[in-house]
């Protein structure tokens, strides 16, 4: 996708962390933004911020479970800008206590996190392809799934079960809009640690749905690895500038790390070989991502440097 400036891009958990980023990015490139999120009081500050960029906006109390609710968000955009370009179904949650074992985690959690981040995908495809499809010109799906789309393990179950099920979703919608001539670009988001406040999820949980015990607590060790990779995590705005050019350049597989890429290999290999599966060690992982990130950060402040 070539064209910005003037169309229109809608954007589920757009009030904050990668949402955000990625409306500030197609707002920078002059594109109107149609934000929607759960919570209100940051979408409106959202919304005021990307008015005082002079962009076109309108914000949308949205709930991704809901098929009814993004239909009306769908309404919405097409009653303010006549036409859709870009989705980005970008609203996730994870739940607490991701250290625990399969069994230990009670149905809610399961229901929660797949109801977000599974049924959300779904319902923003069925709510905004049509429609998309119709109006002819090119456009662009962007799913965001997790690095942990592709490795597995003990830990983290229930958010990489639904993460692993939106890369599954999103290769199938790539294949079927190729297949069709579709000018409609997809890419999958796949984000290693970003410093968002995804690890604070709970804060929107529906009663409904709340942990009889209330939220777990976490493994200390994993706690801490993160509390010291957030110091100097990917920024969304580093995650958003890797998302404009996969929509640009219509590239499916966003990854933001290159540090996971020998545990994606190896999983690959173990089902390839039929040998009994090698976990990576998740902490290692997210100690080589900070690390990775902090090289190329040096090597793009002495490449500005030397100009």
């Amino acid at each position: 996708m070539r064209e910005f400036e003037g169309r229109v891009a809608v954007i589920t958990g757009g009030a904050s962390g990668i949402g955000l980023g990625m409306a500030r990015r197609f707002a920078a490139a002059g594109m109107k933004i149609v934000l929607a999120d759960i919570e209100q009081a940051a979408l409106d500050a959202a919304r005021a911020e990307l008015r005082a960029m002079n962009t076109e906006v309108i914000a949308v109390r949205t709930d991704v479970r809901s098929e009814e609710s993004m239909r009306a968000l769908e309404a919405s955009a097409v009653g303010a800008f006549g036409k859709v370009h870009i989705l980005c179904n970008n609203a996730g949650v994870v739940p607490s206590g991701r250290t625990r074992a399969t069994w230990e985690f009670p149905f809610s959690d399961w229901k929660w996190t797949f109801d977000v981040n599974v049924s959300g995908v779904i319902h923003g495809l069925n709510a905004f392809l049509p429609g998309m499809l119709a109006h002819g010109e090119e456009g662009h799906i962007v799913n965001t799934g997790s690095i942990v789309s592709f490795v597995s393990g003990g830990q983290n179950v229930v958010y990489s079960a639904s993460k692993f099920a939106v890369g599954r979703i999103t290769e199938a919608l790539y294949a079927n809009l190729r297949d069709r001539g579709a000018l409609i670009g997809v890419s999958l988001l796949c984000p290693g640690v970003v410093n968002t406040r995804i690890r604070e999820a709970e804060r929107n949980r529906p009663a409904e749905l709340s942990n009889p015990g209330g939220p777990a607590q976490e493994d200390a060790a994993y706690q801490a690895a993160i509390a010291k990779i957030n110091e100097s995590a990917m920024t969304p705005a580093e995650v958003a500038e890797m998302v404009f050019a996969g929509v640009r350049d219509r590239t499916f597989y966003v990854l933001t790390t290159a540090a996971w890429d020998s545990a994606i290999a190896s999983r690959s290999e173990d089902i390839l070989q039929r040998r009994d599966p090698q976990f990576p060690d998740m902490v290692g992982l997210i100690t080589a991502e900070g690390e990775e990130l902090a090289v190329r950060r040096a090597a793009e402040v002495e490449f500005d440097d030397g100009m």
